[in-house]
This record gives C-alpha cells, structure tokens and sequence, in this order.
C-alpha cells in the first residue's frame, strides 16, 4: 500500500461520500485488485467481505449490483426476478453509467443515480470492502452504510439452496 494519490474518479467517490456524511480511508495499492479473492489477500479478509460492483444491464437500462466476493450473480434468476432480462454491460456503458472503469467501479461518484442492487450476503459481515472508483482502490463500509448511500435494494442476486434443490 502507498500513500493517497490523487485521481478524478476516486476524488468523486470521496466527494459523494462526504455527502453522505463519511469520510472513510480510500486505501490504495501498488497494484490492480481487480478480483474479490486478488482484494481480500491485499486485504488480508475473507473474499465474501468484498463487496464487488458490477454493472449489468436490465432491459438495456444499467444496473449496478453490489455482491459478496463469495459468489456470483445469477444474472438469470435475478433477472427474472426483477421482471426483465439482464445482460453483461459493455465498457463503454460501465464507463458512461459510473464515470469509472471495469475493476474499479465504485458503488458511488457516478455522473447520474445508476439502480442499485446490494446483495443480502454482505449484511453478515460488519466491515465491507468497496471499490473506491480506481483499480488500485478500496475503501472500508458496512452493508447499511452501501444501502443507504446508493439508495440501493436489498436483495439475494442468487436463488437459496432451498430453492434450488
């Protein structure tokens, strides 16, 4: 880890969480940690506190789900759920929806309010990682704290063994 840089994307992320009355540590690395398991060592957590942002698109429209680190979205399943179909978003929509890049999209400091999802298995843990708008970037939270901030919905992005058996 190296001292704080300075970079637009990750000034935003800190601007908007000011707004929201937080001013956590951006913690940056001398590397990319552009995977939950490469984060959570750097980090020296379990993989399910990362708390991964990726855009999808939902009927062509961007959505942003906040995962565990600990398993993927089931784009399917939820996209039923939701009511429509979802698919992977391009980089240029991930750029044009967040402001940020592939690998460092943060869950906050986009140009315009993005539909948040925030998956439920992060509600176990009570210091969640996020993406601080920059690859080499991280910044400590709590899965209240990501609903909040987004204005994001709760919810499970895969079917409970339950109801896949």
């Amino acid at each position: 880890m190296t001292v704080a840089p300075s970079h637009p994307a990750v000034d935003r992320v800190a601007e908007a969480l000011a707004q929201h009355g937080l001013n956590p540590e951006i913690v940056w690395f001398d590397d990319a940690v552009t995977t939950a398991p490469l984060a959570a060592a750097a980090l020296g957590i379990d993989v399910g506190q990362i708390a991964n942002s990726l855009v999808f698109t939902l009927d062509d429209e961007p959505i942003l789900v906040l995962t565990s680190g600990a398993h993927r979205v089931d784009t399917e399943w939820l996209g039923t759920e939701l009511g429509g179909v979802i698919g992977r978003a391009s980089k240029d929509t991930v750029k044009h929806a967040t402001g940020q890049v592939i690998g460092g999209v943060a869950p906050v400091g986009h140009p315009a309010p993005v539909r948040t999802i925030v998956d439920t298995e992060l509600a176990q843990y009570s210091v969640v990682w996020a993406a601080a708008g920059h690859a080499k970037t991280v910044f400590p939270t709590s899965f209240d704290e990501l609903v909040r901030i987004t204005g994001g919905v709760p919810r499970a992005v895969e079917p409970s063994p339950e109801a896949s058996a």
